[in-house]
């Protein structure tokens, strides 16, 4: 489906996002529109305070920086309040119960919770008896957000979403098993490069098959060949890489020389935090087809938009 040929309603029916497996093409096309127009306002300052009153919470279980900056900001901006849940294994440990969780600060007056670093399996109970919106930012499953951040980027950089290839070459992170999914819905052709060690695990590739073809390989120039846009991502966020790890990781470094068997131009793209050097070397990073800064931008606005779609 081509995204420039769809009319958005700039509405979803649905109350919470824990994946991107969980929306259809179209939803995913109202919530880029929904970036966008979003981006818009916010160039020509307009006032957006469509969530005056709300308060959103935040439940996470890791540390973030650019979410975390993001959603506070946005929430602001769109006129409501955050406030930080403090959250700990031991507190789930020790009887506090899911059920009891979202039910008492929905009486608060809670509008929304986002988590992070809360498993899957956990978030759905969350949503089972949640009255209010749960957005997952980042758990073992997917990164959502991240997602349809590099969506929304990639369309307003290219024009367009249908018929690119994007490669991602790398670690087989969460977030590379979002973004194939993502980017497999929204009519792209995918191709994955990493080393056996470090898939993408079968039942996440999988679901993606569902909606479309992907290509995996283990040779990255062979995944990179012709690529409109190559990806990669932070190999250890939390810890340090091994140098077991680097070893292994070390043909999957995105340089000048993989990247000369992409296309003429080709965007390079990667969520942050980065280790130059690394996953890829700061030539490519820092260089001119390089989207890191405007990732970051985005997702403040696309942050805002799955807020103001999904709280009701």
């Amino acid at each position: 489906m081509d995204i420039n040929r769809y009319s958005p309603s700039y509405g979803v029916s649905r109350k919470h996002m824990i994946d991107i497996a969980g929306f259809s093409t179209e939803e995913i096309f109202e919530i880029l529109y929904a970036t966008k127009a979003v981006k818009a306002k916010f160039a020509a300052h307009e006032d957006t305070r469509i969530l005056k009153g709300v308060t959103v919470a935040l439940l996470f279980g890791d540390t973030s920086l650019r979410t975390r900056s993001a959603l506070e900001i946005g929430i602001r901006q769109l006129g409501g309040v955050c406030v930080n849940l403090p959250y700990s294994e031991n507190d789930m440990r020790a009887g506090e119960n899911v059920k009891d969780i979202v039910n008492v600060i929905s009486r608060y007056g809670v509008g929304a919770l986002v988590t992070r670093g809360i498993e899957q399996k956990e978030l759905e109970e969350f949503c089972a008896v949640s009255e209010i919106s749960i957005i997952n930012s980042t758990n073992e499953q997917g990164i959502p957000l991240q997602t349809l951040c590099d969506l929304f980027t990639v369309w307003e950089k290219r024009g367009k979403l249908e018929g690119l290839k994007i490669a991602y070459v790398g670690k087989g992170t969460n977030n590379a098993a979002s973004l194939v999914t993502g980017a497999i819905k929204c009519g792209m052709e995918v191709c994955v490069a990493t080393p056996a060690e470090f898939a993408i695990s079968k039942s996440l590739l999988d679901n993606a098959r569902q909606y479309g073809s992907v290509t995996v390989t283990e040779n990255p120039a062979e995944a990179v060949r012709g690529a409109d846009i190559v990806y990669t991502d932070s190999y250890n966020y939390h810890s340090s890489v091994s140098e077991a790890e680097k070893k292994i990781l070390l043909p999957y470094q995105v340089n000048n020389s993989l990247m000369s068997y992409a296309a003429h131009n080709a965007l390079f793209m990667h969520s942050l935090p980065a280790k130059r050097g690394v996953e890829v070397t700061e030539d490519v990073i820092d260089g001119k087809n390089s989207l890191v800064l405007e990732q970051g931008e985005n997702k403040l606005h696309t942050i805002k938009s799955v807020l103001a779609l999904l709280i009701k």
